[in-house]
């Protein structure tokens, strides 16, 4: 590691997180020749790039705290990186009060609610919320990095719109929600001999976060196999980094690409799914090989509808807020694979 990106680290270390976070801030830029050893995954990120000082937005301050009536958690945007086209990698600051997004569980996958100011589909004013998981670990200190995708503004949506067009400084309100139960657990460390991930566009960003919890756990040997689906190719998303955690972890990483429109020198998969591509890219079913597997599918509901199915949800609350979501029945190429139900969980 190059002597100034150490000597900001070590800094930090001794003082501690919090206390060193707008020292942090105005040396960010110093530091970004070393951006790989600082911020590993992010070596081959476009460098499409944008920092702070410690300037802030008119909404909030760096190290405001969260509202501990309503939840919501104020996060500051400190750097972006554009990943593609129309997406981007955003690095936040947790509120002051919290050195993790999730304290009690630092193994466990998260998931963020991003509320927004904007406008139902009839024109009426409207706190709007969207879900995202970030694809940085959970322990990770101090901050929290999400992957979003910028789809057009429209009545009733515009959330990764807002999010993409942020400058650092400025504040997102947001609220944790609570843990992802799949099949009865949140946990995915110790479960299952393979893991079977597939991913459709930005759907990616919620299993690069499970890969990094396993990965990262020396004591974890889940084999893991990833399968990302893109229309083109300039659609993929974390390639790089995809592509590094095979080179790094060979014995327990491999991920593959299909694309639906490919040019005609793409060696990788073709089309959105079948058998033959589950063959291929993904684990077999526990019944075929004595393992324990799972496949977690995660994308839009389109996509997961043709892969597994729909998720469906519960009649509404008495309240008439609308019900929890459930799996439903598994369909589609997984059960023309033999996969079961117990086998398969719509991310």
């Amino acid at each position: 590691m190059a002597g100034g990106s150490t000597t900001v680290l070590q800094s930090a270390a001794r003082v501690g997180f919090r206390g060193q976070q707008r020292r942090y801030l105005r040396c960010l830029w110093a530091a970004t020749a070393t951006t790989t050893t600082l911020f590993p995954y992010m070596a081959h990120a476009k460098q499409e790039f944008c920092s702070t000082s410690a300037t802030t937005s008119d909404n909030g301050l760096l190290g405001s705290r969260t509202n501990k009536s309503s939840g919501l958690m104020p996060f500051t945007l400190l750097q972006k990186w554009q990943k593609s086209p129309d997406s981007w990698w955003l690095r936040f600051a947790l509120p002051e009060d919290q050195s993790f997004l999730a304290e009690e569980a630092p193994n466990i996958p998260t998931c963020i609610s991003v509320h927004y100011n904007g406008t139902t589909e009839l024109g009426d004013h409207s706190v709007l919320k969207k879900s995202y998981s970030p694809i940085s670990h959970p322990s990770t200190e101090g901050t929290m990095d999400l992957l979003v995708k910028s789809y057009a503004p429209r009545p009733g949506g515009g959330v990764g719109a807002y999010l993409c067009d942020m400058g650092p400084g400025e504040i997102l309100q947001g609220v944790l929600k609570s843990k992802r139960m799949m099949h009865e657990s949140p946990g995915v460390l110790h479960r299952w001999d393979h893991l079977g991930l597939v991913a459709g566009g930005s759907g990616v960003a919620p299993l690069f976060q499970i890969v990094q919890i396993l990965l990262q756990d020396p004591t974890d040997t889940t084999r893991i196999q990833l399968l990302s689906i893109n229309r083109i190719e300039d659609d993929i998303l974390m390639r790089e980094e995809l592509d590094q955690l095979a080179k790094d972890y060979p014995d327990r990483f491999s991920v593959q690409y299909s694309l639906t429109d490919p040019p005609d020198d793409w060696k990788g998969l073709t089309g959105r799914g079948s058998v033959e591509m589950v063959l291929d890219a993904l684990p077999s079913p526990s019944t075929n090989n004595n393992k324990c597997t799972m496949i977690l599918v995660c994308g839009r509901d389109d996509f997961v509808y043709t892969w597994s199915g729909s998720v469906v949800r519960a009649p509404p609350k008495a309240d008439g807020t609308k019900g929890p979501k459930i799996q439903g029945p598994l369909l589609g190429i997984l059960q023309d694979s033999g996969f079961d139900e117990s086998e398969v969980f719509k991310y």
